[in-house]
């Protein structure tokens, strides 16, 4: 008997562990060695857009303070973070006018910037959903969200414009498509003027798993129907991951790009749920593809890290990853 695997045995073998482990013990043929993947490394191109990351990535409010987390993201060296609009705490439908100029005062104390307003009160208060008077709080919702934007010295809002369905609500009965058109699109409407009057920008953001918008193109015709400065795209590059990539969408996009969530995904998981995403450059993203397409739209914004599995152990380990992984993305590091 052969004292060494056979072609049977390595391909079982291959589909379990990763062929890098495979060669590292002789088990797989090399693609090249160390000498040569270093000579064809070039110096990385340098892009001029700024690093954010969404406090979802943190244990706030629970186990840190939002004192603490702005600090904490000021000391990586992020230039902006990504705030939660919720229901209740800091930045809430609570807080008053007083409360929300007051997180600007700390932002600008610590010396970090507000990149943008996001929520999650867009499932439970979707602008689609059955209930009238949940879409009517929806709404209500949004209008504070937009004067919060205002307070807080951004013009980004991120909104998710609807959904046919929504897996992690599965109780909650579907909507028809043309339905959830006319819904969205009545809502968004509604809330331009208050978008002018406080120069806050609207961005429809992409998310596969909400059935609706799944393509580019029908992203592109949602947004151009309004023929407003006020109504972008908020671009998740992991949200459409599963079957698509985003370096194909975003040239698509052009210049409708207004803000972005930089999430990393794996195609090597094949059921879709929040923990599908990864920690930056941990996933099958094409980086360099991405960060080249949005090179060739000019876009200078802030790339946002959006995760929602925050550490239980040493939670500042995220944010540290983060910022070193987004310098590599940007060329500062190499």
């Amino acid at each position: 008997m052969s004292t060494h695997p056979d072609r049977r045995e390595i391909l079982a073998l291959s589909s379990f562990f990763p062929a890098t482990l495979l060669a590292a013990n002789g088990l797989a043929p090399a693609s090249a060695t160390a000498d040569e993947t270093a000579s064809k490394r070039t110096r990385p191109r340098k892009y001029n857009m700024k690093k954010s990351i969404n406090l979802w990535a943190l244990p706030y409010p629970t186990d840190m303070s939002l004192k603490h987390c702005l600090e904490l993201c000021k000391d990586a060296g992020f230039d902006g973070v990504e705030l939660n609009f919720d229901l209740k705490g800091d930045l809430s439908e609570e807080s008053s006018e007083n409360d929300i100029k007051n997180i600007k005062k700390l932002c600008d104390k610590i010396g970090i910037k507000v990149s943008g307003v996001c929520s999650f009160l867009f499932w439970p208060y979707a602008f689609t959903h059955q209930n009238p008077d949940r879409r009517k709080k929806g709404v209500s919702l949004a209008a504070k969200m937009i004067k919060a934007a205002r307070l807080l010295g951004t013009e980004n809002l991120l909104v998710v414009p609807g959904s046919v369905y929504a897996p992690w609500i599965p109780d909650e009965p579907s909507v028809p498509h043309d339905v959830a058109l006319t819904r969205a699109t009545a809502a968004v409407k509604s809330l331009i003027p208050l978008a002018k009057k406080h120069n806050v920008t609207l961005n429809m953001e992409n998310i596969f798993a909400n059935g609706f918008l799944h393509s580019p193109q029908e992203m592109n015709q949602f947004v151009d129907q309004f023929n407003s400065k006020h109504v972008n795209v908020h671009f998740d590059t992991g949200n459409i991951m599963q079957y698509h990539f985003p370096e194909h969408w975003i040239p698509i996009l052009g210049k409708r790009i207004k803000n972005i969530h930089l999430k990393e995904y794996s195609k090597k998981v094949h059921e879709f749920n929040l923990n599908t995403f990864r920690l930056l450059l941990d996933g099958t993203t094409n980086w360099p593809a991405v960060m080249q397409a949005l090179h060739k739209t000019n876009y200078s914004g802030y790339l946002t890290f959006e995760y929602f599995n925050p550490y239980p152990h040493h939670p500042e380990a995220i944010v540290y990853h983060t910022a070193d992984s987004l310098d590599r993305l940007l060329g500062i590091k190499s």
